[in-house]
């Protein structure tokens, strides 16, 4: 079988999510032997013709095409502008290639040329399916710059959506946005995501420490609920709550408390760094305002923590009154309500367990894998 899988970039080449997402799609396809087609671009320090954070098994199933991200000036609508030439890039990259792919994987607006020309039948190929995530711009905003993005991308996104043969969802919430904008039930996919299970901990980990200890991932984005999240901790600092709190994440010193109750790591890339903070934690804070399927609620779980996160995406696959507290986007007396129950909660562990237990035996990328395979085999 032959994958093309057209991405804005893969973890920890480029930073985010959906990267990351990308990164285990292309590891766990070339596990399953599958040749994958890659495109993608660098936006970090390593060298992306090594392809170093695969095994050398990976690398032979994995065929790198390695892309410039367009530039240009800053301007209304500037972003959807750099993805669309982006997309030509991607499309001209592969058009030779089109007959000899089974099936076609496309991430945001990275395939926006090629569903287009294959729509206007302009090109003749395999099945293109899309995956735009956690659909963010059909969610609720937390301000009105963020408002005005989503207005210039939902007509965008939409139009593709309903052109794409297939279309990804994490499911949740994520499958009705879809649905609503105009996109036949037949042809949604429903896979979550998943961590490796080389990163999910063989048990909680045991703390001596007669306080809870909390942990954000992420970066200080105005979506991610990082305002809120200050405005409790501001809150439970003076009310003399006794906790720990820690950032993972390039938060930037105008969003940053001066306290001694609370620490900042700053960017991190290693993925072994990054467990071994969480693994120190009790509990993972995600308060966002719209969410797709976070991975940072993943890895949480998979180092054995307990959750607090807002009812946003598919959000509420992983989360639920068994392995921590799901809340409401935007509502600070929620967010507090939660971390007080965390703070004072004597079955806390009984949560951790029930978190770990949930990744092992749906989200891990083994069974995620094998699911993706039959569904675009199918599809194809």
């Amino acid at each position: 079988m032959h994958v093309a899988l057209i991405t804005d970039g893969i973890s920890p080449y480029v930073l985010g999510g959906m990267q990351k997402h990308s990164f285990y799609l292309a590891k766990y396809l070339a596990k399953q032997q599958i040749h994958v087609d890659l495109i993608h671009y660098n936006d970090s320090h390593y060298d992306i013709k090594r392809l170093e954070f695969f095994s050398e098994e990976d690398k032979q199933f994995i065929h790198p095409i390695v892309l410039e991200f367009p530039v240009s000036a800053k301007f209304p609508g500037h972003y959807i502008y750099r993805s669309y030439q982006y997309s030509c890039l991607a499309f001209n990259a592969i058009k030779d290639k089109l007959s000899t792919y089974d099936f076609i994987y496309t991430k945001g607006f990275t395939g926006w040329k090629l569903i287009s020309e294959k729509h206007k039948k302009n090109v003749s190929c395999c099945s293109i399916g899309i995956n735009f995530h956690g659909y963010e711009m059909f969610q609720i905003a937390p301000d009105s710059k963020t408002k005005l993005q989503q207005y210039l991308l939902k007509s965008f996104v939409k139009k593709l959506s309903q052109q794409a043969d297939v279309v990804f969802s994490y499911g949740g919430k994520i499958t009705g946005i879809i649905q609503s904008i105009g996109v036949n039930p037949k042809q949604i996919i429903e896979i979550p995501s998943g961590v490796e299970p080389e990163f999910i901990s063989p048990a909680i980990a045991s703390h001596q420490e007669a306080y809870r200890k909390f942990v954000f991932l992420g970066r200080a984005e105005r979506r991610k609920g990082i305002i809120e999240l200050n405005k409790v901790l501001r809150t439970l600092i003076s009310e003399k709550q006794t906790f720990r709190f820690e950032f993972i994440g390039p938060i930037s010193q105008e969003h940053q408390i001066k306290h001694e109750f609370i620490t900042y790591h700053g960017e991190i890339r290693d993925p072994q760094r990054i467990k071994l903070i969480l693994s120190g934690n009790d509990v993972l804070v995600c308060p966002s305002w719209s969410e797709g399927f976070p991975n940072v609620i993943l890895e949480g779980m998979a180092s054995g923590l307990a959750i607090i996160a807002t009812n946003v995406g598919a959000v509420a696959a992983m989360v639920s009154s068994e392995n921590g507290w799901l809340i409401e986007p935007a509502n600070e007396q929620e967010l507090y309500g939660a971390m007080i129950n965390a703070i004072n909660a004597n079955a806390l562990n009984a949560k951790k367990e029930q978190s770990l237990n949930l990744v092992k035996t749906t989200f891990n990328w083994d069974i995620i894998s094998q699911r993706l395979i039959d569904s675009i085999t199918g599809a194809g």
